[in-house]
């Protein structure tokens, strides 16, 4: 006699209340401002407020130099923001020293990049 496969064959059947479904992710800059703050401060740590105060900040940053990075790129008539239009804003947007400190970071991931992906 042949066998039927029964009703429980590997598929469950849920009830509406049982359905399992995932949290959405929330992408912040948590991890990297804490790495960061571990590389200058070791002893020192940070609070949840002051975390997330600075991952606003981290995100108004972003925000204001890709928008002037874009605003150079519609400028000279460009579709593709390049390296260029990016180091570009952050010279004009940050103050002295910090816009030469963090042109040459960028620099530096630039080159590291290229390097590594031919």
């Amino acid at each position: 006699m042949a066998k039927t496969p029964s009703k429980k064959s590997g598929k469950t059947t849920k009830k509406s209340g049982d359905i399992k479904r995932r949290r959405r992710r929330i992408e912040t800059y948590s991890s990297y401002i804490y790495r960061v703050l571990k590389q200058v401060h070791p002893e020192i740590g940070i609070s949840k407020k002051a975390m997330s105060i600075m991952n606003s900040f981290v995100n108004d940053i972003f925000e204001r130099l890709a928008q002037e990075a874009v605003r150079l790129a519609r400028y000279t008539k460009k579709t593709t923001l390049t390296s260029r239009e990016v180091q570009t804003s952050v010279r004009l947007m940050l103050p002295g020293e910090l816009a030469k400190h963090a042109v040459s970071e960028g620099t530096k991931s630039v080159t590291k990049y290229t390097s590594l992906n031919g």
